[in-house]
């Protein structure tokens, strides 16, 4: 029995050790939040937050996540929408939104360590694959948040 901590809870799960994080996390814990995508971790799809870190969670084998916590899209905030949540609406990010979970968790650990990014740190630290492209959606977003706001800049006053 390996015991996990998810979302500020402690989980018990009898596992495999060398399961991936991802179906232990949607599987036996009930999180469908964190999608399969490519199971390869290069789509980004199943970025959850290991100690503040986004990672990939579908090649992560359990074994190396006891100890650690971890943070999916169901824990991001338990009051309502986390303010990244709001700017995706704010900015229509979403598209199919099959990826915007995982975009979603990686764009909140780099507001985190880093609170005005720019392109340049969004490009090279969003690496997360979207097959809608909307990545200029997700920029204007981030540019949103790094100036205070969660809403699009209309050119209004």
């Amino acid at each position: 029995m390996l015991e996990l901590m998810v979302n500020g809870r402690t989980y018990p799960v009898d596992v495999e050790p060398e399961m991936p994080l991802l179906w232990v996390l949607r599987d036996h814990l009930g999180l469908p939040g964190t999608k399969y995508g490519c199971g390869v971790s290069i789509c980004g799809a199943c970025t959850v937050h290991l100690d503040g870190e986004a990672v990939r969670s579908c090649t992560l084998p359990v074994s190396a996540v006891l100890g650690k916590q971890i943070v999916t899209i169901e824990g991001l905030s338990m009051a309502g929408l986390h303010r990244v949540q709001q700017a995706w609406i704010d900015h229509q990010v979403p598209q199919c939104g099959y990826c915007q979970t995982g975009m979603i968790m990686a764009a909140t650990a780099l507001l985190a360590k880093t609170a005005q990014p720019t392109d340049d740190d969004i490009d090279r630290t969003m690496t997360n694959l979207c097959r809608c492209g909307t990545y200029s959606r997700v920029r204007a977003a981030m540019h949103a948040l790094a100036a205070g706001s969660s809403a699009p800049d209309t050119g209004k006053t």
